[in-house]
């Protein structure tokens, strides 16, 4: 079956399951991060399935947290940690983007994938199955937020060049309702609770201030910073959740 081209581009570039990607180009990248959190939403459905299995709940976690990785080819983990040490460095824009280009992860890297995934698998385990396919939508969510209008590229080239201001404000505005919409049509199944919604929203606001930092120190976005944006709003969603639920 053929799929729309965003869609397909959506799936393909986010995701390990396989579809065919026709036609790439900037058009069809606004489509894409516009239905971004549709293929979260597959992604958490998918890699959150552990967690319904008997056994110790900090296993099912763990498990869950790693297939999620499997399933986005750990693309999403391996920007967090670019940013990191590009970040981290303390060099100016241009050097901290050819850190971040570099192959090998530096200790800003290691320490701030330990913490997330530590944070990430902790939180899943007390929080539960649809708190962590709530988190997977914020984070793809975040991606919708760091194309739209009027947020540049880093560089001119890569992936952040190809989906830098792909997205029209408005549409970002009525995919984020729709998400809110969705979380809260599943809390009032599950006794009425508020929390899922409020873990997404939290999770989007971590990952606005990201990009706002990022924006500050490189110019703009890049492929790194988008995954690293996804990593953070999925582990604040997690947490969230987790916390209060």
């Amino acid at each position: 079956m053929r799929l729309p081209h965003g869609l397909s581009f959506a799936i393909g570039t986010l995701s390990v399951f396989p579809v065919r990607v026709e036609r790439v180009d900037r058009e069809v990248a606004g489509r894409a991060m516009t239905l971004a959190p549709v293929v979260g939403l597959a992604l958490g459905l998918v890699a959150g399935l552990p967690l319904l299995l008997p056994g110790p709940p900090l296993l099912g976690a763990a498990l869950a947290v790693g297939l999620l990785a499997v399933l986005s080819r750990g693309l999403h983990l391996d920007g967090l940690a670019d940013l990191a040490d590009g970040l981290g460095s303390g060099k100016p824009a241009a050097q901290a983007l050819d850190i971040m280009k570099k192959s090998d992860i530096g200790p800003f890297g290691v320490m701030t994938l330990v913490l997330t995934l530590v944070v990430q698998v902790a939180a899943a385990a007390g929080a539960g199955y649809t708190a962590l396919v709530t988190a997977c939508v914020a984070g793809r969510l975040a991606l919708t937020w760091a194309c739209r209008a009027g947020v540049p590229a880093a560089r001119p080239d890569g992936l952040g060049a190809m989906v830098a201001g792909t997205v029209r404000r408005p549409v970002s505005l009525l995919v984020t309702l729709a998400a809110l919409l969705g979380t809260a049509a599943v809390s009032l199944g599950l006794a009425g609770e508020t929390v899922l919604p409020l873990g997404l929203v939290t999770g989007l606001g971590a990952a606005l201030l990201l990009l706002g930092h990022a924006r500050r120190r490189l110019g703009g976005i890049t492929g790194d910073v988008l995954g690293a944006l996804v990593e953070a709003a999925t582990a604040t969603t997690l947490a969230v959740c987790a916390i209060l639920g």
